[in-house]
């Protein structure tokens, strides 16, 4: 079976329409926008000015993105604030905004989800040793949590 092609957007207009439609379903980043109107068709001069202009409208919007993103990671996934950060340092956002964004995780929740996620992890293991810390702490900071808080928690066990 062929795969079919589909024909590249180059209105201006259309490409708005699109863009706007997009930033609606869900919080985007700038980057996520941009690789949208490139895959579209769209060129370079064109989508800057569409981006220019959903910032204005707000539509888009770097500071709610980073938030929306940081909760929804660390309610939804389990993800410590060194995985949050990475994620959203490779969505190009600003060091100001993921600032903002880890200053909406409260630090009580943050040290319950840790021990939520350790004490689940717990549970594959038959046997207390240290190895098994080992690898609690290893799936920890895999999940992106801070090797000192997690040796901390570890440790009060």
């Amino acid at each position: 079976m062929e795969k079919q092609q589909f024909k590249k957007i180059t209105s201006p207009e259309v490409l708005r329409r699109k863009a706007e439609h997009y930033c609606a379903y869900q919080e985007r980043c700038q980057q996520e926008v941009r690789n949208k109107l490139y895959e579209l068709g769209g060129y370079t001069r064109d989508i800057e000015l569409i981006i220019a202009e959903l910032i204005e409208k707000n539509f888009l919007n770097e500071e709610r993105f980073a938030i929306a993103y940081a909760g929804g990671k660390f309610r939804i996934k389990k993800w410590g604030k060194i995985k949050i950060i990475n994620e959203l340092k490779f969505r190009q956002i600003s060091a100001y905004c993921i600032k903002k964004a880890l200053q909406q995780i409260d630090e009580d929740d943050y040290r319950k989800t840790l021990v939520e996620v350790l004490k689940k992890k717990n549970k594959n293991f038959t046997s207390s040793s240290p190895m098994q810390k080992m690898q609690l702490a290893k799936f920890a900071m895999s999940k992106g949590f801070e090797p000192d808080l997690i040796w901390k928690l570890l440790k009060a066990e």
